[in-house]
């Protein structure tokens, strides 16, 4: 599960990274994003008219079709083993596919019987691009919301012993493909 992340990075570092061309004048650094809170402060990257673009989302995904939005609450992670298989997401991977950057992410680590939160970042404390989905889903009153969900997978040796599953992180060179729903196939989603 990830149920915290960090951005803690400049809105200009993510803009070169993933060939940006707007800016996103909302979005603020944060320590400690989780995805209770209620305004969309969490830059997103999807695909747009052939080019990247950053959008500010809620974390927890309300398909489209959702009567009730606090469905958000049970869907802000998707495991990759059943991406295909479950109806909140199946669809989603064809042609709703996101990139979550961060610069960080928390598990917690059991310690007797009390957890404790764990920072895994990269070594370089560079940006990285987590995979999700996301949707759009309309209020009563006819406003749009976006929001989004993290891919998760079974933790890399590095986040074993603190936790049972990890958000898939990108390589650089797969983050493309993902974006890129004409394409026939999906990278894996394993951990980097």
């Amino acid at each position: 599960m990830c149920g915290r992340i960090t951005a803690t990075f400049e809105f200009s570092d993510i803009r070169v990274r993933w060939n940006l061309d707007c800016d996103l004048p909302k979005y603020t650094p944060r320590f400690n994003i989780a995805p209770e809170q209620i305004s969309p402060t969490i830059p997103v990257i999807v695909r747009h008219k052939g080019g990247n673009e950053c959008r500010l989302m809620h974390w927890g995904l309300i398909p489209h079709w959702a009567t009730d939005p606090s469905i958000g609450n049970r869907t802000i992670n998707a495991r990759a083993e059943t991406l295909t298989e479950l109806p909140s997401f199946k669809l989603l991977v064809d042609r709703r596919r996101c990139i979550i950057p961060a610069d960080g992410f928390y598990e917690w680590r059991k310690e007797g019987k009390r957890k404790v939160p764990m920072w895994v970042y990269l070594k370089s404390r560079e940006p990285f691009g987590l995979a999700g989905l996301w949707d759009g889903w309309r209020e009563l009153d006819g406003k749009k919301m976006e929001s989004f969900t993290i891919i998760t997978t079974e933790p890399n040796e590095l986040v074993e012993p603190i936790h049972n599953r990890m958000p898939v992180i990108f390589r650089p060179e797969d983050e493309e493909q993902w974006l890129d729903a004409t394409r026939t196939s999906s990278p894996r989603l394993n951990h980097c």
